[in-house]
């Protein structure tokens, strides 16, 4: 599917945006493997997410879908059944990730694939900690998709992650659960804890402290009623697109805004964005509250170490707005975006000359100098959903209509974005 984006003159209004990504991913998971029946409200849609609770299904999980509720029975740390085929994360790598953790301390063998973007992400950084763990893994050239995971009796591990990786952190503790004894992973910096935080709420012991994790293997976990935030990286998109264009105001109402995500927003502050959080309250462990941003001209930035870990989602649309900054923006540290559905740094790139926009880059990283004006254009997603969303956003600057190639693209993570976005422009 092709999307034409013509240029808005502002964006105005209030929207509420379907569940984190993230967050639905492990609830998915983690329900799967709990005892009992967990509501899950406001699940994503996206196509990432379904290929998640796909998987649980294939070995055995209930999963029922009812008026925007989503209801998975679980079956017990000891109930998942070897599936009848091979399983399908689709274009997802936080499924394939995360879902090897658990598959790796079952008693049957799986094969778990994907799509052919994900069949080119390199699985490595699992492999090495869960073959420590006691699993057995063959993969295309050593660390290709897809992965062939021989169910073991897994030991506990104490483990420093060589590079900060949220789903490496989870595929780690999801494994742990499977481990009779105590698993620690150690961070080099402060990645996203949707994976603690729902671990705990679902009744596993989890300690954490100054980037430290504990877990205490073979819990009993319980299933219950949970709520997804709006998904803040969905969020960013909207606030660049009201910060691009003159008269904008928009509000977006339940938004996730855990204090390791919700650097975007200390992020754009520090740059000079009016943002703020009117209504903030705790929701199933997590941060909920209404993000409001209007217009304003903003300074630009640099992104480096921890910050550009924190948010490595939402740096293609940051470059969208650091190109329209005072000073522009700089990103370094930010090799793992090489390494995505994409390489999220030469797509960039591609599609910033294609609209007359200059831009710097090296291996880990970039830098958009500011000022500059979008020339109309047809841009290309590559089959990336953030790059198909982040060049939308871009395109309502253009001095002229758009056209996005595989704007469909976006579904993976969020199939109303074009709706949304059509609701608040003008």
């Amino acid at each position: 599917m092709d999307e034409q984006i013509s240029p808005a003159a502002r964006v105005n209004g209030a929207i509420t945006l379907p569940g984190d990504k993230s967050i639905s991913h492990r609830y998915g998971m983690i329900a799967a493997i709990a005892e009992g029946v967990t509501t899950i409200h406001n699940y994503s849609g996206g196509a990432d997410c379904q290929s998640t609770l796909a998987c649980m299904e294939a070995m055995g999980a209930g999963i029922e879908r009812r008026d925007g509720t989503t209801i998975v029975t679980g079956v017990g740390l000891e109930g998942l059944k070897r599936p009848a085929a091979t399983l399908d994360a689709g274009n997802s790598g936080s499924t394939i990730r995360m879902l090897s953790g658990i598959l790796a301390g079952q008693k049957f063998d799986t094969v778990i694939a994907g799509d052919e973007s994900l069949a080119r992400r390199p699985m490595a950084r699992i492999m090495k900690p869960l073959a420590e763990m006691g699993a057995s893994i063959s993969a295309r050239e050593g660390q290709y998709p897809p992965l062939r995971i021989e169910g073991r009796t897994l030991g506990p591990i104490d483990y420093s992650l060589p590079v900060a990786s949220a789903q490496v952190k989870s595929c780690v503790l999801l494994a742990g659960l499977f481990a009779e004894g105590e698993t620690t992973v150690r961070e080099p910096m402060r990645t996203r804890d949707h994976t603690e935080i729902a671990l705990g709420e679902f009744g596993a012991e989890v300690a954490v402290r100054n980037r430290v994790i504990t877990l205490k293997g073979r819990p009993r976990l319980e299933g219950r009623e949970v709520r997804v935030p709006g998904d803040l990286s969905s969020a960013a998109f909207f606030l660049v697109a009201a910060l691009l264009i003159p008269d904008s105001n928009i509000t977006i109402r339940g938004v996730g805004l855990n204090p390791t995500r919700s650097a975007l927003l200390d992020f754009l502050v520090g740059m000079g964005a009016p943002v703020q959080v009117p209504v903030l309250e705790q929701v199933s462990g997590e941060l909920i509250g209404d993000v409001v941003a209007r217009y304003a001209p903003v300074r630009g930035g640099v992104l480096e170490g921890e910050i550009t870990a924190a948010l490595i989602d939402e740096i293609l649309v940051l470059a969208v707005l650091g190109a329209k900054s005072e000073q522009g923006l700089t990103v370094r540290d930010a090799s793992e975006l090489r390494v995505k559905e994409t390489d999220r740094i030469a797509t960039l790139a591609e599609n910033f000359k294609r609209m007359g926009v200059a831009i710097e880059v090296s291996q880990d990283g970039f830098h958009v100098p500011g000022k500059q004006r979008f020339r109309a254009a047809e841009l290309d997603s590559f089959g990336d959903h953030r790059v198909a969303m982040a060049f939308s956003v871009a395109a309502l600057a253009a001095d002229g209509p758009c056209l996005i190639r595989d704007a469909g693209a976006a579904s993976v993570s969020f199939p109303e974005f074009y709706s949304k976005l059509q609701h608040v422009t003008t």
